[in-house]
């Protein structure tokens, strides 16, 4: 069985055996949106798809609606929703006059994952939101928001890394526009995309991710050299300084 397959069972399982009855997905215009909304919508079940934008940059939110477009016309089970956040945004910002770029960035992250989860509560609380996570992200770097887009309750692509994802979509018939776009998260309003932020590639952090899971820190420190052992060490920089996403909540235990 193919790796889609493999997913689109699990999805349709997870669904079924907790009585759920529809997904719910945050489409962003970006390829881990677009493969896991299309993963969702191969189940032949509910698919909500939802653009939520926020002073969106206008080339991300056209290709996030022309994805949405390719859905509904070839999948009969899909939905969509367009809910404009930039108002509630504003006035969120009012109430909390100074706040500094990266809260602001991450309040964005925190609307747009109350709101879905408000449209799968509508659904009879019957709905789930898909996380839209990948690999590095989720377990590699620690890049997301926590509560934000790392509030989810189920995560199809959370065990592969970007190239698998971007193979998996050019597999999926997912539009070219989106497998070559650079991948952002849209939370910031000079555009920046994730490279810009990481000050890597997924590509590279993928190849540190693999030799961290063959050799210790200390052995790759000794012995990378060049780009390699700069990559390393933002590696371990997001690593350390985002673990606390990473691991389960503390819990003080009343022995």
């Amino acid at each position: 069985m193919i790796l889609s397959e493999k997913i689109i069972n699990w999805l349709a399982s997870y669904l079924d055996e907790n009585n759920l009855s529809c997904f719910v997905v945050g489409i962003s215009g970006g390829i881990d949106s677009a493969v896991v909304s299309t993963l969702c919508s191969l189940t032949g079940k509910k698919t909500i798809v939802v653009t939520l934008p926020i002073h969106q940059n206008e080339n991300q939110y056209k290709l996030a609606k022309k994805h949405i477009d390719w859905l509904r016309l070839n999948f009969s089970n899909v939905s969509s929703l367009d809910i404009d956040l930039t108002n509630l945004f504003e006035n969120y910002k009012k109430i909390f006059p100074g706040s500094d770029d990266l809260s602001l960035a991450n309040t964005r992250s925190r609307l747009r994952m109350t709101t879905l989860y408000q449209i799968a509560s509508m659904n009879n609380n019957r709905g789930i939101v898909v996380g839209t996570g990948n690999k590095i992200e989720d377990f590699g770097i620690g890049f997301f928001t926590k509560y934000g887009d790392g509030g989810v309750d189920i995560s199809p692509i959370g065990d592969l890394n970007k190239s698998e994802v971007r193979s998996l979509g050019k597999q999926l018939g997912v539009i070219e526009e989106i497998i070559l776009a650079k991948p952002t998260d849209g939370l910031w309003d000079d555009n920046r995309n994730d490279e810009d932020q990481i000050g890597a590639t997924y590509e590279e952090l993928e190849k540190i991710m693999d030799m961290l899971s063959l050799h210790s820190e200390s052995y790759l420190y000794q012995n990378l050299k060049g780009r390699d052992r700069e990559v390393l060490i933002t590696y371990l920089d997001f690593h350390k300084k985002n673990k606390h996403k990473m691991i389960n909540i503390p819990v003080f235990k009343n022995n």
